[in-house]
């Protein structure tokens, strides 16, 4: 699942709803917040949206690749605990 850093909240909420279901299904979901432009000078804000969904994950899903940022994008990987609904 691929966005940007400047997404709204409504807009993660529908990303994120598509990645629980990913997760449910017993997937692996790899993230990718993709920075452009000046966005490059706050790296932090993405590791900060990263923590935000992993820790909205945090009792559904288990990470298995942490935060990397490699060059422009910054992913993770997540997968399900198997203790879903």
């Amino acid at each position: 699942m691929r966005f940007g850093l400047k997404i709204g909240e409504h807009d993660l909420a529908i990303k994120l709803g598509k990645v629980e279901k990913f997760l449910a299904e017993g997937h692996k979901v790899k993230l990718v917040i993709v920075y452009r432009g000046r966005e490059q000078a706050h790296r932090e804000l993405g590791f900060k949206l990263a923590d935000k969904v992993i820790a909205g994950f945090a009792d559904r899903a288990i990470v298995e690749q942490q935060p990397l940022l490699a060059g422009r994008q910054l992913s993770f990987v997540l997968r399900g605990s198997g203790h879903t609904k």
